[in-house]
Order: structure tokens, then C-alpha cells, then sequence
């Protein structure tokens, strides 16, 4: 099996240059990987690239979030973060980003509550065993039911059937599909 064009063309765009040190020894996990997170998901979605990419983030994440999982299993991806951002100098401590995530506000910018909705939705079905959590998550991002199974749909590389399929259920749950009309 080879990478498909479309695959190749869109991780060259995120990824300029880079090849996976696992291409030498795994190439066909690679393959398979790349065929299905870069060309096969991608088919099934109207996302566009910038909300896809951070609920992929999120979602990536998700299981290292504090208010999330606990400092427990965030502590070490907190120091590796700070070692990248250091690395590529910028200062730390950042400045304050938010009150608390569960608050009554958050004080970032620059994401606008639609789409934190569905990076809180990406970062509670990458975790599993959240599906109250979810659910809820579901009902606050009704406004697109076609945008919640694309979210679902690009998540799956990296969350697995599993979760995904419980994702996909909530959604159904919450959100059922409209009745065909017979006539």
C-alpha cells in the first residue's frame, strides 16, 4: 500500500518536510495512518482545516487537561510544553489565559464559544468514560449536527473505534438524525 496523493499532499501542508521516524521502521503503519487521518477521514467532513486541526489538538490533549484528568497526569506534558516553548523562545510564565475552564467566563481570545464547545467535546470523547459529560456537550452544540460527526469523523485516527462509536451514539442520542419522509 502506498500514501495517496491526498494523503501526501495534505501532510505536506501541515507538516512540510517532516517524515515520521517511523516511516523506517513501520512504514506500513505509517502508511495506513496517513492514508486514513489525511485522505480517508478527511472525505466525510466539511470541517474546515483551522477547526479541524484544533479539535485534533484537543482532542490529543484532552487527556492531559488539569481541570480534566488532574496535575497527575498533566504534570509531565506541562514541563515538555514548557520545554518546546522555551526552546523556541518564548518567555515563560505566559500571561493569564483563563478563569477556569468550568467557570463562568473564560478570558481568551481569539476562539469563539461554538467552536471552544466542540474542542470541549473533542478533549471529553478522547478521555472516555465521560458520556454524561458529553452528552451534555452535545446538547450545547446542537446548532450543527453535520459538524458534530465531522468533528467525530477526524477524530477517529486518534481516539479509536471505541470512543468514537460512544461519541457517535451521544449524538444520536441527543441529536437523532431527521426521519426520512415517505411519500
Amino acid at each position: 500500500m502506498a500514501i495517496s496523493e491526498t494523503a501526501r499532499k495534505n501532510h505536506d501542508e501541515l507538516f512540510p518536510g517532516h517524515v515520521s521516524t517511523l516511516k523506517a521502521t513501520d512504514p506500513e503503519l505509517i502508511e495506513i495512518f496517513d492514508n486514513f487521518a489525511f485522505d480517508e477521514t478527511l472525505r466525510h467532513t466539511s470541517l474546515d482545516t483551522r477547526t479541524r486541526l484544533m479539535v485534533q489538538l484537543a482532542a490529543l490533549i484532552g487527556s492531559q487537561a488539569v481541570p480534566y484528568v488532574g496535575m497527575g497526569k498533566a504534570f509531565d506534558f506541562i514541563g515538555a510544553t514548557n520545554d518546546v516553548l522555551t526552546e523556541r523562545g518564548i518567555a515563560l510564565p505566559l500571561a493569564g489565559q483563563s478563569a477556569n475552564c468550568f467557570g463562568d467566563h473564560v478570558a481568551r481570545g481569539g476562539i469563539d464559544v461554538p467552536v471552544r464547545e466542540l474542542l470541549t467535546l473533542a478533549m471529553l470523547v478522547s478521555l472516555g468514560g465521560c458520556n454524561p459529560q458529553v452528552k451534555g456537550h452535545v446538547a450545547a452544540n446542537l446548532n450543527d449536527r453535520q459538524a458534530l460527526i465531522g468533528v467525530i469523523t477526524v477524530l477517529l485516527p486518534f481516539i479509536g473505534y471505541p470512543r468514537t462509536l460512544n461519541a457517535l451514539a451521544a449524538i444520536n442520542e441527543i441529536a437523532p438524525a431527521p426521519e426520512k419522509e415517505t411519500t
